[in-house]
């Protein structure tokens, strides 16, 4: 089920006209490139479209805040269950062009994911952030997101398998 919502808003006395949709579409999704790569500049062009289509096959999914000249904020997530939260709506990528940060597009695509998530029956939102990014951790407090843990990482040595029970 696509969930697209238009809103309408005066900025600076023009009129404008945003919408908040899943991009399904090859183009669509290729169109959130140039917002992602603020966030994820290790991520070829050429890469972009196969990576989103392969993460979809593990629930993930791009929803972009369109306005009348292009995608201007995108944000991944995806829906999960676990013991410790429950049923939830995690973020993975959430960002805004840096021409249209300060304008709401922030607040009403993490408003958006919000419904989505209590659509889809989650009890919560969730989503890690970088401990150099600052701005973003003021942000999502400012939009009622509490900072509850640390995020750990190990790096692992990848196992290629060259077909079917090789290790």
């Amino acid at each position: 089920m696509v969930r697209k919502r238009t809103l309408h808003f005066s900025a600076n006395d023009i009129q404008a006209v945003m919408t908040i949709q899943i991009a399904t579409s090859d183009a669509d999704i290729s169109a959130c490139y140039p917002v992602m790569r603020e966030l994820r500049p290790h991520i070829a062009e050429d890469e972009f479209l196969s990576r989103v289509r392969r993460q979809e096959g593990a629930g993930y999914r791009l929803a972009c805040v369109r306005e009348p000249g292009g995608v201007v904020a995108a944000a991944g997530f995806r829906i999960g269950e676990n013991l410790a939260w429950g049923r939830f709506l995690y973020v993975d990528d959430l960002v805004t062009l840096p021409a249209y940060r300060s304008r709401g597009h922030g607040a009403r695509l993490l408003a958006w994911l919000k419904d989505y998530a209590a659509q889809e029956g989650c009890l919560q939102l969730h989503l890690d952030s970088g401990i150099q990014r600052k701005d973003a951790h003021r942000f999502y407090e400012r939009e009622g997101l509490a900072m509850t843990g640390l995020h750990f990482v190990a790096h692992t040595a990848a196992v290629t398998r060259s077909g079917p029970g090789d290790r």
